[in-house]
C-alpha cells in the first residue's frame, strides 16, 4: 500500500470530523436517488450505503482500514458518488470504496480526473437499458417465524425501485388471538435480538395486510400449502420461501407447486433425498433454470462450507471434526418439559445441551469430495443468537498460524467468497458483536491454532440474519436476477 495516501493527523480533530460528517450527510440523497430512481446500489467494501445514517456511512469508511491497512475518507468517495449520480446509469451494484482505493491508492486513474475516471469505469453502464430481471418477481414467505421475519426485513430493505424481488405475501396459521394480524406486524416491528424494524409499518385490517415501507404484504392464513390461490391476491409466478421445515423432501415441498401462482420453492432447512442442497458462493452454480425446488441447507452448513472449501483447496483436508456452539432455538424448552429428542427437553436458558448436528454430514452434499471426512456434534448454549463452529482439521500440507491467517484474510477480503467469509482480528470480540452480520461466517484470526498438520479454526456466525442473507442470495439467483458489478474484476 502507498504510504503517501495515509491521511495526515488533522490539527483539529473535531473540525475534520464535522467536514467529513457533512460530506457523509451529502451522500445520503445521492445514494438514495441512485437506488430509488436508477436501481444502482452503492457499497463501501461490501457494506451497503442505501438507507444508512450519517454515522453508518462514516463507520463504513473507517471499516476499510481493516482491509486495506490504509485510510479512506469521505473527501475521496464523495466526488465519486456525485459523478455517479450525475450520469444516466443502468441497474448495477457499485462499490465506491473499491473505486476510490483503485483511483487514489493503486494509480488506476492514470492521470485522469475523478470524473473522467468514474466515467471510464462505468462506460458500458451509461445509458444502458439492460434490467437485472425482465419484470419484478413475486415472493411469498411460507412461515413467519425467526427466519421468515428476517427474510421479510431483507426483502423490504432491498426493494429500492421495485424492479427486482417484491415481497407480496406471508402465509401462516391463524393464531388464537382476535388481533392476530396486529400481533404478526408487531413481531416484525420489534425484535429483542435484531432491534427495531428500519422503517414504518401500518396494518390494513380491511385488506388483511400490513404495509412496510410502502410494500403491501398480504397475510394469508392456511394449513395446507396446496389449496392457496395466490392469483386471487394478484400474485403470479411467485417463489415461495418455505421457512417452516415441515416438509423437507421434494414430494412434500411439491405441494406448493400445486397452488395457483407459484413457480418455484426454496426451503430454509437441509433438504432430504435427492433435493439439491445449495450454499451461496459454493455450489450455487448447480442451480439450473429448470429447477423448481431448492434447499438453502442449514445455517451451520452455510457457515462451515466456505472456509472448508478454501482450506481444502490450499492445504488439503485429510479428516476433521466440526463442533458447533449453537444458540438455542425455538424447538427447545424454556424450562424443563417433555421433548421427543434426547436432552432438548431441558431448559435452554439454564443449560448447555449436547445434541446432534447434521451439518458435517451435509457438507458432503455441498462439497462431495469431503463426504465422509468430517464428523460433527453440537452444544446448544444459553444465548439467543450468534453461534460458533470450531473446525478441528487434519491437513495434508503442514502450515503455520500466520500462514493460515494470511490466507484466510485474503479469502475473506479479496476472493469470490468475500460475501460469505468475514475476517476478525480483534482480541476483544464476543458473540453479540456479530449480531446482524450479513456474512455466512466470520473467521476469528486471534483464536486460530495451528501445529503443522493440525489446525483448529474458530468461526462465528449469525445463525439467523447471516443465514437469511445467504438464502436471499439463492433467492435472487432462482429469480434470474443478475446485476452488473463495478469495479469490474481485473
Amino acid at each position: 500500500m502507498s504510504e503517501s495516501r495515509k491521511r495526515q493527523r488533522p490539527d483539529d480533530y473535531f473540525g475534520d470530523w464535522k467536514q467529513r460528517e457533512a460530506l457523509a450527510e451529502g451522500m445520503i440523497p445521492l445514494v438514495g436517488s441512485l437506488a430509488r430512481e436508477k436501481n444502482v446500489k452503492s457499497y463501501i467494501y461490501g457494506k451497503s450505503l442505501v438507507n444508512q445514517s450519517v454515522l453508518d456511512i462514516m463507520r463504513a469508511h473507517r471499516y476499510v482500514r481493516q482491509i486495506e491497512e490504509n485510510e479512506i475518507s469521505e473527501f475521496e468517495t464523495f466526488p465519486i458518488v456525485t459523478e455517479l449520480a450525475s450520469l444516466n446509469l443502468g441497474p448495477a451494484h457499485i462499490d465506491i470504496g473499491r473505486m476510490a482505493v483503485n483511483y487514489y491508492d493503486r494509480g488506476q486513474g492514470q492521470g485522469l480526473s475523478v470524473e473522467e475516471y468514474v466515467r471510464r469505469e462505468v462506460a458500458d453502464l451509461i445509458d444502458a437499458t439492460d434490467k437485472p430481471v425482465d419484470q419484478p418477481v413475486d415472493v411469498v414467505l411460507y412461515g413467519f417465524g425467526r427466519i421468515g421475519r428476517l427474510m421479510a426485513r431483507i426483502l423490504i430493505d432491498k426493494t429500492d425501485g421495485g424492479a427486482g424481488l417484491r415481497l407480496r405475501a406471508v402465509v401462516t396459521r391463524r393464531g388464537s388471538a382476535p388481533n392476530d394480524l396486529l400481533k404478526r406486524a408487531s413481531l416484525l416491528r420489534r425484535d429483542s435480538v435484531h432491534g427495531a424494524f428500519n422503517g414504518t409499518i401500518r396494518v390494513d385490517e380491511e385488506r388483511q395486510s400490513f404495509v412496510a415501507n410502502g410494500n403491501e404484504v398480504r397475510v394469508i392464513y392456511a394449513d395446507d400449502p396446496s389449496t392457496i390461490d395466490y392469483t386471487a391476491y394478484g400474485i403470479h409466478n411467485a417463489i415461495v420461501v418455505d421457512n417452516t421445515g415441515v416438509w423437507r423432501d421434494e414430494a412434500g415441498l411439491s405441494q406448493h407447486l400445486k397452488s395457483k401462482g407459484v413457480a418455484k420453492v426454496i426451503l430454509t432447512a437441509p433438504g432430504k433425498g435427492s433435493l439439491k442442497n445449495v450454499v451461496a458462493g459454493i455450489n450455487n452454480h448447480l442451480i439450473e433454470d429448470t429447477d423448481t425446488i431448492i434447499s438453502a441447507a442449514s445455517c451451520t452448513t452455510n457457515a462451515i462450507a466456505p472456509p472448508l472449501k478454501c482450506v481444502d483447496e490450499r492445504f488439503g483436508i485429510a479428516a476433521g471434526h466440526v463442533e458447533t456452539v449453537h444458540a438455542y432455538t425455538n424447538d427447545q424448552n424454556l424450562i424443563d418439559n417433555y421433548h421427543k429428542a434426547e436432552r432438548r427437553g431441558r431448559s435452554a436458558a439454564l443449560n448447555m445441551v449436547i445434541t446432534e448436528t447434521g451439518a458435517a454430514k451435509a457438507v458432503g452434499k455441498v462439497l462431495p469430495h469431503l463426504d465422509g471426512l468430517l464428523s460433527g456434534n453440537a452444544i446448544r448454549v444459553p444465548t439467543p443468537n450468534v453461534s460458533m463452529a470450531i473446525l478441528n482439521l487434519t491437513l495434508k500440507t503442514a502450515t503455520t498460524r500466520d500462514e493460515m491467517n494470511a490466507f484466510m484474510h485474503e479469502m475473506a477480503l479479496h476472493s469470490s467468497l468475500r460475501k460469505q467469509i468475514d475476517y476478525s482480528n480483534s482480541p476483544e470480540v464476543v458473540s453479540s458483536d456479530f449480531v446482524g452480520s450479513r456474512h455466512a461466517c466470520i473467521y476469528d484470526a486471534q483464536a486460530t491454532i495451528v501445529n503443522g498438520h493440525q489446525a483448529v479454526l474458530y468461526l462465528w456466525y449469525d445463525n439467523e440474519f447471516g443465514y437469511s442473507c445467504q438464502v436471499h442470495r439463492i433467492l435472487e439467483q432462482m429469480a434470474g436476477i443478475r446485476y452488473k458489478t463495478y469495479p469490474k474484476e481485473k
